[in-house]
């Protein structure tokens, strides 16, 4: 897990320098080193900033080169299978005990063919000296970030974060109509596309070729192609053997590592499965360090499940605090990582929680994300399967957004999704969508950049594309059944844990935004949505729709705040030194 940044096909000596200011905007991602590359005649500079997780020795420094100095590796993520990996490369001779160079070897040896032999979280790039050209890629979820800029003469700049970019010298212009989707739509994660004029976002499953100025983009990954259309009509007690197996195999992966481990808990049966895996991987005398969030709210927090899963184990908790006065500080510090809209007082109470994991010597934190997309279990599957029509926001009746507070003019520079429907039934589409398009795009990068922050790799065991694609597999009566979600999951999970745990009831909110918004943030709150009219009043937002909107929540209208979250977002990016308020307006 590090900081990556490159510049391909521009001539002079100040791309160093510009390497050297993309890396250091980002050294929250890698602490421990940092190492340039340039490749003065080849017109390519790498640079990198290292989270050292495995090999902590030089031996894993990186850019890393080849033997034969052909290939130069920049990368950011975990090769989880890489002992594996490793052995099939027997015939390479290895100089370090990390999986960089095994990444390199693997595609030194198979080429972009490599690609389907990992098992992992990144986004690298590789310069090939020889034959000039730069070869990157992207994890098939999009667990880590990769951003570029493409220049008028074909010069290729990228990073790990949009600040990177910005560092480089491309404009800080907000693209319109990203935000205009956002929102209309509340569509926080658009693919390629970017809240940024000039940068794009290479997406999930995709690789990246630059030659001579040229730049392909090409999918190596898809998942509804993965599963097909054909469901599984084994018999349940195998697909429950099999899945049971790859859970255990992948959180036994996850755990490689050469400094410690930890794992984020809340009190639903996701976390209460992780805990069980860890078990069934570590034994009963496994003492890896917990950690969860609490506010001190009783309607939200999870504490006491949380804690008498754990009564029977030896892990201990670290019960990190989040209070309604620490959010407006926070909230400044975790924009100004995030580049984009972030998902509310949720993420800051991660980020809390990846501060307390830092400060405690834990670096690695493994995280329950991906069990409810892959086994139906947000409220409005239900609906689906019932005919009707699924909502955005997981246990709310009220609208999540507010087209009607934005200017005509803007408002039609939004999109709505487009989300493709691959597989014969509405089901498994929906649980596509938020794998592909929605939640698991908006939770990755929201919980990247706040992990970053505090310079702890997040390491997502239950997004491994084995577990998705068998779980998709299945017919809707394994995920569904007599009102129960996630049916075939908690099978599972029964196996799993202690007798006598109960899990907390499903929840779609984790925080009290809404109360806190309403009540002690009131002020704070409303200080940043003036923020927003002083750059976007009458070019995107109409300033009278949104403060009387915000008076009615306010004064206790509506079951959501999601809304009002998007314009405090838009507030706190107004506020920051990049970009500058006036080029909102300017921009439109």
């Amino acid at each position: 897990m590090c900081g990556i940044a490159g510049i391909v096909g521009a001539r002079g000596t100040e791309t160093r320098a510009m390497a050297e200011r993309m890396i250091a905007v980002q050294r929250h991602r890698g602490p421990d080193a940092t190492g340039i590359q340039v490749d003065a005649v080849g017109g390519a500079v790498l640079a990198h900033a290292r989270l050292s997780i495995l090999d902590l020795s030089t031996a894993g420094a990186q850019p890393m080169a080849s033997a034969d100095g052909r290939y130069h590796i920049v990368f950011n993520g975990e090769i989880y299978n890489y002992v594996e990996l490793r052995a099939a490369l027997r015939d390479h001779a290895f100089r370090s005990r990390g999986d960089t160079e095994v990444l390199l070897a693997a595609y030194a040896h198979w080429g972009p063919a490599c690609l389907d032999r990992l098992v992992g979280m990144f986004s690298f790039a590789i310069w090939d000296a020889r034959d000039r050209t730069l070869f990157a890629a992207r994890d098939r979820f999009g667990v880590k970030p990769f951003v570029y800029h493409r220049a008028r003469d074909g010069a290729l700049a990228f990073a790990s974060e949009i600040k990177a970019l910005w560092a480089a010298g491309v404009a800080a212009a907000p693209n319109a109509a990203a935000w205009a989707t956002y929102l209309a739509y509340g569509i926080s994660d658009q693919g390629a596309v970017t809240f940024w004029e000039g940068v794009e976002a290479l997406p999930a499953g995709h690789h990246l070729t630059w030659h001579a100025g040229e730049t392909r983009i090409a999918r190596w990954y898809d998942l509804a192609q993965r599963v097909g259309d054909v469901l599984d009509e084994r018999a349940e007690h195998t697909v429950r053997e099999e899945y049971r197996a790859l859970l255990e195999d992948s959180v036994r992966l996850r755990f490689r590592s050469d400094v410690p481990v930890g794992i984020a808990l809340s009190g639903g049966v996701d976390s209460s499965t992780l805990l069980g895996l860890v078990q069934a991987v570590q034994g009963a005398d496994s003492d890896v360090q917990a950690f969860t969030f609490t506010t001190g709210h009783p309607g939200y927090d999870e504490l006491p499940w949380v804690r008498e899963t754990l009564a029977q184990t030896r892990h201990s908790l670290v019960e990190c605090r989040l209070t309604a006065s620490d959010v407006p500080a926070l909230a400044e510090s975790v924009q100004r990582v995030e580049d984009e809209p972030f998902g509310g007082i949720p993420t800051l109470a991660y980020a809390r929680l990846f501060e307390q994991a830092r400060e405690r010597g834990v670096i690695v934190l493994l995280d329950g994300q991906g069990l409810d997309e892959q086994w139906a279990g947000y409220d409005y599957y239900a609906r689906v399967l019932a005919g009707k029509e699924a909502g955005v926001v997981q246990g709310s009746v009220d609208r999540p957004v507010r087209p009607e507070c934005l200017t005509p003019s803007f408002r039609a520079l939004a999109q709505p999704l487009d989300a493709p429907s691959p597989f014969g039934d509405a089901l498994r589409n929906l649980q596509y969508r938020d794998a592909q398009y929605t939640k698991i795009p908006r939770a990755l990068r929201f919980n990247d950049r706040a992990s970053m922050r505090a310079s702890v790799e997040l390491r997502e065991p239950f997004l491994d594309h084995r577990l998705f694609e068998l779980a998709l597999r299945q017919p809707a009566n394994r995920k569904i059944a007599h009102g129960v979600h996630k049916r075939m999951l908690r099978e599972i999970a029964a196996e799993l844990l202690p007798k006598g745990v109960v899990e907390a009831p499903k929840r779609p909110l984790q925080t009290p935004q809404r109360e806190w918004l309403r009540g002690p943030l009131h002020e704070w709150a409303e200080s940043r949505i003036e923020e927003a009219l002083t750059v976007a009043e009458g070019d995107w937002l109409d300033a009278s729709a949104v403060r009387a909107a915000w008076r009615a929540f306010a004064a206790g209208a509506g079951d959501n705040s999601f809304f009002v979250w998007q314009w405090l977002s838009l507030g706190l990016i107004a506020a920051e030194p990049h970009p500058r308020p006036t080029l909102i307006a300017e921009a439109v």
